[in-house]
């Protein structure tokens, strides 16, 4: 457990709240805890890239704003967490909209912040990996598409099998010291350069 804590205490975190008894609270607690945070109200136009956690109050606030403000970083997307003051249809909506990683109700209570950071990262974390995950697999289904279509260019003009084909790209690969795969970017860009040539 103090792994956790000590990851928490390491991260920026920023409270946009106004300051009243609920915030007060909520910022007390941090203190508690060790974090580095500070506060702003109302909600910035910007959200500056050392804030690697934020939680931030919901209430009455346009779910279409705080979305532009949580994606204006330019950077790796915080871990989020809403604040609420009640629950009704349209603040859960927006909670699901804007991505949010945790809930944190009013009053705050000492005892739910902590576990609402640790479980809101968590959740975070492996919503980062499954996305590089997705990346490296979409990544992957290119390349094998790219693979395909040049194989089925040179099965048209050398009139040989797929099988043929694909050891005539991975021998070039061997030999150019590459991958399977730019020799198939290669191929396919002289054929369309040749097919552009024969349409002049």
């Amino acid at each position: 457990m103090s792994d956790f804590i000590q990851e928490l205490r390491d991260l920026h975190t920023l409270v946009v709240h106004q300051r009243d008894r609920s915030a007060d609270d909520l910022l007390q607690q941090l203190n508690r805890i060790g974090c580095n945070f500070e506060n702003a109200w109302p909600l910035p136009e910007v959200l500056q890239k050392k804030f690697d956690l934020v939680f931030i109050d919901v209430t009455d606030q346009p779910t279409s704003v705080i979305k532009s403000f949580l994606n204006s970083s330019g950077h790796e997307p915080p871990t989020v967490i809403a604040v609420i003051g009640y629950e009704n249809p349209s603040t859960l909506d927006s909670i699901f909209e804007i991505g949010a990683h945790a809930l944190l109700t009013k009053p705050v209570r000492a005892a739910s912040v902590l576990s609402g950071m640790l479980m809101a990262r968590r959740y975070w974390a492996e919503q980062i990996r499954f996305q590089k995950d997705l990346s490296k697999l979409r990544d992957r289904l290119g390349n094998l598409q790219k693979i395909n279509d040049a194989k089925f260019i040179l099965m048209r003009h050398h009139s040989i099998d797929e099988k043929g084909a694909y050891a005539v790209i991975r021998k070039q690969a061997m030999a150019k010291r590459t991958t399977t795969f730019e020799i198939a970017q290669s191929i396919i860009n002289a054929d369309g350069i040749l097919r552009n040539i024969g349409d002049i």
